[in-house]
């Protein structure tokens, strides 16, 4: 028998001191570092098609948009990295994460779907800046918005169509979002 493994726990500011050396992404949740998977070519070419997508809509109106590489804050010692997030609100002094987006977007693929919609969905739509969160299915065409409009959460499926984008007031079409695109197969 071996030795038990050991839970290894991370003060926000001991993971970010190492995130920035480490090879390897990793979230941190309630303090605890999760190296991050790789990515399905679907799921690369989704988050291409949508930062393509989103870019000039979010920098008509000011904002920042992130793909990948930018961590969010959503609470003491948990952050993630969203697969995009459009941030409109002056940024926090750290420059390693942001804390007020208001849209955030997870492409979903079998290995990460579970966390994006229950961990993830209540932690993002918990930040008073979130006006929409966007699931984009990368195994059928398929997304999926919550989005807060007076003090509720309102749920829409598309699987055709264009999807409206809370805070860059306008919408995203799925056939462009799906362009070029061979979708994943599901496992089983």
């Amino acid at each position: 028998m071996g030795e038990p493994a050991r839970l290894r726990r991370l003060s926000p500011e001991a993971y970010l001191e190492e995130e920035a050396r480490s090879p390897i992404k990793r979230e941190l949740v309630e303090g605890v570092p999760y190296a991050m998977a790789g990515a399905s070519r679907a799921h690369n070419l989704l988050v291409g098609n949508l930062h393509y997508l989103l870019y000039p809509l979010a920098r008509r109106k000011g904002c920042r948009l992130y793909v990948a590489d930018m961590k969010l804050r959503v609470g003491e010692a948990t952050f993630y990295y969203p697969d995009l997030m459009v941030v409109c609100a002056p940024p926090p002094e750290n420059p390693f994460y942001e804390e007020a987006p208001c849209f955030v977007v997870e492409v979903l693929s079998p290995s990460t779907e579970g966390i994006d919609r229950r961990e993830k969905l209540g932690r993002y739509l918990a930040l008073p800046s979130l006006k929409g969160y966007l699931l984009v299915d990368a195994t059928a065409r398929r997304a999926e918005l919550y989005r807060k409009e007076a003090g509720e959460v309102l749920y829409e499926a598309f699987a055709e169509g264009a999807v409206p984008l809370p805070c860059l007031e306008d919408a995203l079409p799925l056939e462009a979002v799906y362009a070029g695109v061979e979708l994943e197969a599901r496992p089983g």
